[in-house]
């Protein structure tokens, strides 16, 4: 094994290659922080051209893309209100807020470090528990699927505001509207309106660029007709994120590093649900006077640090199982097989020593992610100071080339304008735009997984609680449940006391 690792190092550190995953981390951040684009894209674009470089160099590369972007994905949901990714989502809960406050670097570097440290800890879980983490991830079926997505459906009572109803309503809209395009099971059209286009569903991105940036766009341009500000934020003196600061948000980046590490390595979910979860474990745990939602720190690090967490998980049911994560592992899956490796149990028997070179490779990525970040973060902190009404034009471009470059077609625009105009009136009458997110992201995994679920147990839906797996997920939904209705209940009789307190001066 030592020579193994030996060999390994010996591969890895070449100035070749340490160019190269610098590259591919500067190319990944440009790529996630770019509304409508992605780390999936970049890999995809630059797959052919890694044919003249060697096995080492090219995965380095590749996987750096895939690191840089996800970082890239949280400027953008905190500098814009628009999330990058589809795993930055979550991030502009608190993100966007406290830039709002004067602090845009303090927000941004906060995330930084939070992805870094969630990408260290999901590294050295690809590096060092592969193989055990991997037989945990083989025992989930569809049962274990569907409970999991009932959990992070859960998850809507406590990003819905002041009403938890119209959370409700508005996480079944998303639930709906995932449910467009062919049944997956039965074959049948569902809401296509005969639109061929429609058969593949609703492109999640268009919606997110809908939902949150050409919402944000209509908003600014009403209050720059009514004299808002020229700028989007104001500077503030304290805009720069002290060590302090970052310390205390240590145990809540370990906690959802590892919920991130472990969502992650499970095929199929990836980093968008382990953000919305470890940020509802974060509110949980909020102690008196941390404000969720209203620019906190902690409810930036935990989606960050649990997205970056899920980021080199998703490459364990790749290399020890060969079964890809999400859907930038089977992009992953076509460039390990273009350089001739055969990914699965024997991959690490076969080429022990290039693959671990290109796992250590990970952990030098997530240093260099950091120290390119530093730097590049002054750059983009610089978007805040153009006048609101140019940046807003910008963005509306940004936004309609992003959308048009998902599948390069002219009707992703249609639907991100209209969920734009939707969200916006919904902004009118205090309906939370993020549950329809968590609707669209978890309802096609519910939807499949108990369908399947109820044919391999003939219809019976016991198969849910002879499960232990499936027993644990239902057992913590319904604790979550009950811990936040007696959290908002604590919440109101604080407030309520509040009021009548100061009520009394």
């Amino acid at each position: 094994m030592s020579q193994t690792i030996m060999s390994a190092l010996g591969q890895l550190f070449t100035v070749e290659n340490l160019i190269f995953i610098n590259i591919g981390i500067f190319i990944g951040i440009i790529f996630g922080a770019i509304p409508g684009m992605n780390g999936n894209l970049a890999i995809t674009v630059l797959l052919p051209f890694t044919f003249a470089l060697g096995t080492v160099p090219a995965l380095l590369m590749l996987t750096a893309i895939f690191f840089g972007s996800n970082f890239g994905g949280s400027i953008s949901s905190i500098l814009i209100n628009t999330p990058g990714t589809n795993a930055a989502a979550a991030t502009l809960l608190d993100g966007y807020p406290l830039a709002k406050k004067g602090k845009p670097r303090k927000a941004l570097d906060m995330a930084l470090v939070a992805s870094t440290f969630g990408g260290l800890v999901s590294a050295f879980c690809l590096l060092f528990f592969a193989p055990q983490i991997s037989k945990v991830a083989i025992k989930f079926g569809a049962p274990e699927y569907f409970s999991l997505a009932i959990f992070g459906l859960s998850i809507i009572a406590s990003v819905s505001g002041k009403s938890i109803l119209k959370g409700l309503i508005c996480g079944a809209f998303g639930v709906l509207i995932s449910t467009v395009g062919i049944d997956s099971v039965s074959g049948v059209t569902r809401f296509t309106f005969g639109n061929l286009q429609f058969y593949n569903g609703i492109k999640m991105l268009a919606v997110l660029l809908g939902v949150y940036a050409i919402a944000q766009m209509i908003s600014r341009i009403n209050k720059t007709e009514e004299g808002g500000s020229s700028v989007l934020h104001k500077a503030d003196p304290e805009d720069h994120l002290t060590f302090k600061e970052a310390k205390s948000t240590l145990p809540t980046m370990a906690k959802s590093s590892c919920i991130g590490a472990f969502i992650g390595a499970i095929p199929g979910t990836g980093g968008a649900i382990a953000s919305f979860i470890a940020y509802n474990e974060a509110k949980r745990c909020a102690k008196q006077g941390e404000k969720f939602g209203e620019g906190e720190l902690k409810g930036i690090a935990a989606p960050e640090s649990a997205n970056n967490g899920a980021t080199a998980a998703t490459l364990i049911p790749l290399l020890t199982l060969g079964i890809p994560g999400d859907v930038v592992a089977a992009t992953l899956l076509g460039a390990f097989t273009m350089h001739g490796l055969v990914v699965g149990p024997k991959l690490f028997q076969n080429s022990g020593p290039l693959v671990y070179a290109v796992l250590i490779g990970c952990v030098i990525s997530q240093i260099f992610m950091f120290l390119q970040g530093k730097y590049l973060l002054g750059l983009f902190v610089k978007i805040t100071h153009i006048p609101q009404d140019l940046l807003t034009a910008l963005l509306v471009i940004i936004c309609c080339t992003g959308a048009f470059a998902i599948a390069n077609s002219e009707i992703d625009l249609y639907v991100m304008l209209i969920f734009g105009v939707v969200a916006y009136f919904m902004q009118k009458v205090d309906l939370p735009p993020v549950p329809i997110v968590l609707g669209m992201v978890l309802g096609p995994t519910a939807e499949s997984n108990l369908r399947n679920s109820l044919v391999m147990s003939g219809g019976s839906w016991k198969i849910f609680v002879q499960r232990p797996i499936c027993l644990a997920f239902i057992i913590l939904t319904f604790v979550l449940i009950i811990l936040l209705k007696k959290n908002d209940s604590k919440q109101r009789k604080a407030e309520q006391a509040f009021l009548e307190k100061h009520g009394a001066k």
